[in-house]
């Protein structure tokens, strides 16, 4: 696993790791965006191995994202 590891995953975890802190859901939204913005490029060149990789990041920006407005939404609901 770790072997396998590009700058574009590393980038990934620390921008991950940075928006975990930062719980802003509106900024994880915006770099889920700019990883497919980036993709578009890229599927274009036929560069498919990092194109995938950047959709993938996207959903995880996407997921984690839906995750700080249930968590958001649960505490401004009182529960």
């Amino acid at each position: 696993m770790w072997n396998d590891m590009k700058i574009q995953d590393i980038a990934f975890i620390i921008t991950l790791l940075s928006l975990i802190y930062k719980r802003s859901p509106k900024w994880t939204v915006v770099f889920g965006i700019v990883s497919l913005l980036l993709s578009i490029p890229l599927f274009t060149l036929w560069v498919f191995f990092t194109a995938e990789r950047l959709t993938w990041y996207a959903a995880g920006f996407f997921l984690l994202a839906i995750i700080f407005f249930l968590l958001n939404a649960r505490k401004y609901r009182g529960n």
